[in-house]
């Protein structure tokens, strides 16, 4: 059962009115489970033994309700980025991204962390499009730049800012800015019960001061005429409706209406007149949230200044691009190919001037386009990025086909005995098709090139292993 603040549920009662007690017997069930395929890697897997239920989240295309919350980390297609884990509330994004972009975008995700929302931007973008995720926290930006680098798309830049540093570094670059603000999480008590104890009256206020602090210093960023999309996942007004009525007052936006269904059940504004679009979990089959979209008024756009380079760093000679690492993508002549430090990337031609003036600004880059490998010595060690990238061509390394144990073996870093015959050298393992990364072949054993920061930790296998249900 879950114990709730006797003041949110009297403002849930003053909002709600005769619809609270359903309400509240809505949180006294279990959260529904829900993930979203990742169309750049179909599996062969679930097969017709295996099948993936048929219940589709209405709001989105590759969005798929689960029966109950399976073994996830134990499942190989999980690490390969052939899905997300994703509460399905939060994936009617989809429809706000659909109803107002057709046109490639440069979008900046802001509050990327872990990744659910940027990965369903890099399967939602128009093709040509450039993500920009950024997390400002430091230990959970590394997480978004692993989940970025599963899901696979090469059109990507994570990076690691506040707010304001990347309103003041990129003014006007942005056609599409996701804003999922901080906030006080009351969308989430079914499903995380231990954070009803952080909850208060004051802690609302401070989340909704916050959200507005944060569109007012990444406003900057946006292109005149461009689209902010605001959400959050809690119910009360002021982070919500309230922001929403401040942003359109104070910055002069225009709140824009999103395409629904009856049969969804969202419900709209509850103050103002503003279109707003709010999921209750006693309505629709989801967690708490709350999403609006808004345009920003013309006006002339601000040009980005960019420092030459010093003559020092201008005169220095790259190392010359090993000619099998050309071969390793499969559009390679859409890539250019450049040497940072050791590690050698490519990045999206019809990028190259954003990568370059994103890379020249006094940004955290954690990752852009695709690290293809490291070189150490004569030897040229090909990347977790390579294998996992959607760009990846098929055949460009030896591979194997593992079982689930021995893809359980790899993705916990142990070691791994590959089949006689096996081609030594670098070999992509494979899980049903799906790539999950790189061993080193020596013959008698093979080094395990996984991550150790990424590795399975769990030492627990549970008699029975349950993928999907």
């Amino acid at each position: 059962m879950t114990s709730l603040p006797p003041a949110f549920e009297e403002r849930m009662k003053t909002i709600l009115k005769e619809e609270a007690g359903a309400f509240f017997q809505a949180l006294q069930t279990p959260p529904p489970v829900s993930i979203r395929l990742n169309p750049e890697k179909p599996m062969d897997f679930p097969s017709e033994d295996t099948p993936l239920p048929a219940d589709q989240v209405a709001w989105c295309e590759d969005g798929i309700y689960l029966n109950e919350r399976p073994t996830f980390t134990l499942n190989p297609c999980f690490h390969g980025g052939a899905f997300y884990v994703q509460e399905a509330s939060s994936m009617f994004l989809e429809q706000a991204i659909k109803a107002y972009v057709k046109e490639p975008v440069r979008c900046l995700d802001l509050c990327a962390a872990p990744g659910g929302k940027s990965t369903h931007l890099a399967s939602l973008l128009p093709d040509g499009s450039l993500l920009v995720s950024n997390e400002v926290i430091r230990s959970r930006s590394y997480v978004l730049a692993e989940n970025i680098a599963k899901w696979g798309h090469p059109d990507t830049i994570v990076i690691n800012n506040d707010p304001e540093e990347i309103g003041e570094a990129l003014p006007h670059l942005f056609d599409v800015i996701v804003t999922d603000v901080p906030c006080s999480g009351e969308g989430m008590f079914r499903k995380d019960t231990d954070s009803t104890g952080e909850w208060s009256v004051d802690n609302v206020r401070l989340c909704a001061s916050r959200g507005r602090r944060i569109i007012h210093d990444i406003w900057n960023a946006l292109k005149p005429g461009g689209i902010l999309i605001y959400s959050t996942c809690t119910y009360n007004t002021e982070e919500d409706e309230e922001n929403i009525h401040y942003i359109i007052e104070e910055l002069g936006a225009e709140a824009l209406p999103i395409p629904t269904q009856e049969e969804w059940q969202i419900t709209g504004t509850l103050r103002f007149e503003h279109p707003v679009y709010r999921f209750f979990p006693h309505k629709t089959r989801g967690e708490g949230f709350f999403l609006a979209a808004l345009r920003k008024a013309e006006g002339e756009i601000e040009e980005i200044r960019v420092k030459s380079k010093g003559k020092k760093e201008r005169g220095k000679a790259a190392p010359s691009i090993p000619q099998e690492a050309r071969q390793f993508l499969s559009d390679e002549t859409s890539f250019s190919l450049e040497w940072n430090d050791s590690f050698l990337r490519a990045y999206p031609k019809a990028h190259s001037d954003l990568f370059s003036l994103i890379n020249a600004k006094p940004l955290r880059v954690l990752s852009a386009g695709i690290c293809l490998g490291e070189a150490k010595g004569k030897d040229f060690i090909p990347s977790q990025e390579l294998a996992l990238s959607a760009a990846l061509t098929p055949n460009a390394f030896p591979s194997v086909e593992l079982e689930w144990e021995d893809a359980i073996k790899f993705l916990k870093k142990e070691a791994l005995v590959l089949p006689s015959g096996t081609d030594k050298g670098y070999v992509l393992v494979r899980y049903q098709g799906l790539p999950l990364g790189f061993v080193k072949n020596l013959g008698n054993r093979a080094n395990n090139l996984y991550p150790q920061e990424w590795r399975i930790r769990t030492g627990y296998i549970p008699e029975e292993i349950k993928l999907f249900l």
